[in-house]
């Protein structure tokens, strides 16, 4: 509850008075299935043990002020003025949701203002969703406070939406579905055509294996060219194969598909036909075998990410590399690529084993020392206070 805690306080120091309340939103790992929601696909992420925790306080006009822990002067903006225009730099996430809350159908005319205070534990850049978390919390205090009554897969569109339009990130809905739906111990297998979501188990702890997280330090920004080109990309093939989007295609036309398209389109398809596939093959070893039979699975999204996609960097696929070398059941990069998380499941007594070795492997190879860390699947966004 710490981040919860230091909101609260951030909050009374910075504003003047104790918060009415307080809400937090976890990061998430994403176990398989990169680059596959914006193509209508499937995912499988689950929420981690790290927040974003935000304390609300009413005010008696219509200005959002938010501030931060991680910001030096709060930001504030009348209500009647949110637009996404208005809003740049971090204070896009919180702002950009109440804008967003909006355009997808609540009244904001007759609400009044609040003071937000916000704190967060998710790694920035590390591809663990920290803007989610942000977007997620705020989301749910604001929809409670001001008594909208929006549900969970609604909550996950205004922060999609946020992000799309106010940060100006093309991410699909994987991120905010995942902070907002996780439950411990389990994953959301999420359908992005049809919004479906299922909470599946995951029994890492029953069966003796941790979720190693490997941040290369290597920080990305969806809102940045390559993300953006690999969705284009994505979205031309779908045009040539005169397809609504790739999940309409299946590992038998990828022979057609290659005589159509260019030899880096194509690339990039296949990457999404496979994955689509390889989170289904997740699920279904999961729930038949349990986790320590999906490892190869999660080797071969990193192979097709790093060669289809090309969105790794070598401390990502040395990272990968040195887990498996070391006795990891599997390892990926995790998240949008071009810098942030690697992630490998590993039995308990070889975390210390995998974790010096690939600190080992950085330092030889003069790369800035990665945090390396375990994740648990943890609960949801919530109220904590």
């Amino acid at each position: 509850m710490s981040e919860v805690d230091d909101a609260m306080r951030g909050f009374a120091d910075w504003f003047g008075r104790r918060p009415i309340g307080a809400w937090s939103a976890p990061g998430r790992v994403n176990l398989i299935g990169e680059h596959t929601d914006y193509n209508d696909g499937f995912v499988f992420p689950f929420a981690i043990d790290h927040r974003t925790a935000v304390a609300l306080g009413d005010r008696d006009d219509r200005v959002i002020r938010v501030a931060s822990s991680f910001a030096p002067e709060p930001v504030e903006i009348h209500l009647d003025e949110l637009s996404p225009d208005a809003l740049d730099g971090w204070s896009a996430y919180p702002l950009g949701v109440a804008w967003a809350l909006g355009e997808l159908g609540a009244d904001l005319e007759h609400v009044r203002g609040v003071d937000l205070y916000i704190v967060s534990t998710v790694p920035i850049g590390a591809g663990l969703s920290s803007s989610a978390a942000i977007e997620c919390s705020v989301a749910l205090a604001l929809d409670e406070h001001w008594g909208l009554g929006f549900d969970r897969p609604t909550l996950a569109k205004v922060g999609q939406l946020a992000e799309n339009r106010v940060v100006g990130a093309p991410t699909g809905i994987m991120d905010q579905s995942a902070s907002l739906l996780g439950e411990a111990d389990a994953g959301v297998f999420l359908d992005c055509r049809s919004l479906d979501a299922e909470v599946i188990p995951l029994g890492f702890a029953a069966d003796g294996l941790s979720l190693v997280v490997i941040d290369t330090k290597v920080e990305h920004a969806h809102a940045s060219g390559g993300y953006a080109a690999r969705r284009a990309s994505c979205e031309a093939g779908a045009r040539a194969l005169g397809i609504d989007s790739l999940r309409d295609l299946h590992l038998d036309d990828l022979e057609r598909a290659a005589a159509l398209l260019d030899d880096e389109t194509f690339r990039r398809v296949r990457h999404v036909v496979t994955e689509d596939q390889r989170v289904l093959d997740t699920v279904r070893t999961l729930r038949e075998h349990g986790p320590g039979a999906i490892g190869p699975f999660l080797d071969a999204s990193h192979v097709s990410m790093r060669d289809d996609f090309e969105i790794s960097v070598p401390e990502l696929d040395l990272a990968v590399a040195t887990a498996q070398a070391n006795g990891a059941i599997g390892a990926r990069m995790t998240g949008g690529g071009f810098g942030g998380s690697a992630i490998a499941l590993v039995i308990d007594a070889l975390v210390p084993i995998v974790t010096r070795e690939v600190l080992a492997a950085f330092a030889e190879r003069g790369h800035r020392e990665p945090a390396i860390f375990t994740a648990r699947p943890s609960q949801g966004a919530r109220r904590d206070a």
